[in-house]
């Protein structure tokens, strides 16, 4: 049996932590299937727990800390 990993959309502000409800920035495919959404706190605090489960961890805290794109860089 061959698993194929499909890729993950971004994470939009719909997308909600699954232990507080706070917005998701990590997305954890599990190896026995299914996901779980955590926020940047959660995902750090459970981080090494993750690790030993998942097939893939889609990380995107890096967005907390970008700067937001000016409108002429929008427009490009």
């Amino acid at each position: 049996m061959t698993t194929v990993l499909t890729p993950a959309s971004h994470l939009t502000a719909a997308d909600r932590c699954d232990r507080c409800g706070a917005q998701a920035y990590l997305r954890v495919v599990l190896l026995s299937g299914g996901e779980l959404l955590f926020c940047a706190h959660h995902g750090r605090k459970f981080e090494p727990e993750l690790k030993k489960i998942a097939a893939e961890i889609q990380d995107e805290t890096e967005r907390l800390t970008a700067a937001p794109a000016s409108a002429s860089e929008e427009e490009r």
